[in-house]
């Protein structure tokens, strides 16, 4: 049975606790969902203009984000599709989040290959969508065109996978953290490379499957993509020090990959938590309201907005802002937003109106 080998350092102490420390602050600032929103979308295409790019995807960063638009670009058919496939893949991963609530497993052969099947679709001919390699593969360096990397002959694969799926789901490997079981989760499915085509992007999703379902969805703001990118050279070198062979899986000592994996880990999420905290000051909620979060509907956010841009709105106002509803509904939408402490009311009923808590 695979059993991970790594030893747990200083560095990877010393990065997980920056993890929990960023996790903690974005988990419990009052931001409001216009910008978690805002935030989501962001890390949705950062995780996919960045997770393409390292696989070779030649498409800019607002041509990424036109195509995720339903918008159309002059590039490349088959980058055009993979950004199309990878989007296809986070929503894949949300709904699997979905299921777990309804207690359903899916850290299995199933889902692994349907997040491969999706990241080639019109890209590779079917037989080697959403199926395990039938060949030898080998991974070559493009400058010199030598051999670095050999996976493992194809008749393992099918019982190396099972192995890795043996371990995820049995009780000793749960007492392993979340974030180290994500790492480890990647790397070996990229020393397998159970695929002819879209490994990396495969190992990274299932990677991400596990934060997001295991505690650590953070808001699903981050992309470890980015990261990954930035630091190309450091990742695949952390990735080609892999070699196996049958029987190997557990024995390659993955301590300075899991390094790599939590300070980019710890180094994402200390930029949204900055980015969070700047929020909160901004918004004026972080004093009035410390810990608490705030959920606002869709009207609420645009009433707040409205205070925001021009400093306060009377019923008149927010009649135009949000038609069609009655005032009833407008007044218990305000009156809510004074009872948690974001609006304040001066004045009389008639000649009343709203602004900000500053």
């Amino acid at each position: 049975m695979f059993i991970p080998k790594f030893t747990i350092t200083e560095e990877i102490l010393k990065n997980i606790s920056q993890i929990e420390a960023s996790k903690a602050i974005i988990d419990t600032s009052p931001i409001i969902p216009a910008y978690e929103k805002q935030f989501q979308q962001d890390a949705i295409l950062r995780t996919v203009h960045y997770g393409t790019k390292l696989e070779g995807n030649d498409l800019s960063f607002n041509q990424v984000a036109k195509v995720i638009e339903g918008g159309k670009v002059f590039a490349a058919k088959r980058d055009i599709q993979e950004v199309v496939n990878y989007r296809e893949v986070m929503d894949f991963l949300e709904k699997l989040v979905v299921n777990q609530s309804q207690g359903r497993q899916f850290y299995n052969q199933e889902t692994l290959l349907a997040i491969q099947r999706m990241t080639v679709e019109k890209i590779v001919p079917e037989n080697q969508s959403g199926r395990f390699r039938s060949v030898q593969v080998t991974i070559r360096n493009s400058a010199t065109d030598e051999i670095f990397f050999r996976p493992p002959p194809p008749g393992e694969v099918t019982y190396l996978i099972d192995d890795v799926f043996a371990w995820l789901n049995g009780d000793p490997s749960k007492r392993t953290h979340p974030v180290l079981r994500s790492g480890i989760t990647h790397y070996v499915l990229v020393a397998i490379h159970p695929f002819t085509e879209g490994n990396g992007r495969t190992a990274r999703s299932l990677a991400t499957l596990v934060l997001i379902t295991e505690g650590y969805n953070i808001k699903r703001f981050f992309a470890l993509e980015e990261y990954f990118d930035l630091h190309a050279e450091e990742y695949y070198n952390s990735l080609q020090a892999v070699s196996l062979q049958p029987g190997e899986l557990g024995q390659k000592d993955q301590t300075p990959w899991l390094e790599f994996f939590t300070h980019g880990l710890a180094s994402e999420l200390k930029k949204i938590e900055e980015k969070v905290r700047q929020l909160s000051s901004d918004i004026h909620l972080k004093k009035k309201l410390g810990n608490k979060q705030i959920p606002l509907n869709e009207r609420q956010i645009k009433l707040v907005e409205q205070m925001r841009q021009f400093g306060a709105l009377t019923m008149t106002d927010a009649t135009k802002v949000v038609p069609m509803v009655s005032d009833d509904t407008i007044w218990r939408d305000l009156r809510k937003l004074i009872e948690v402490g974001i609006v304040k009311k001066r004045g009389s009923t008639k000649g009343a109106y709203y602004h900000l808590t500053s």
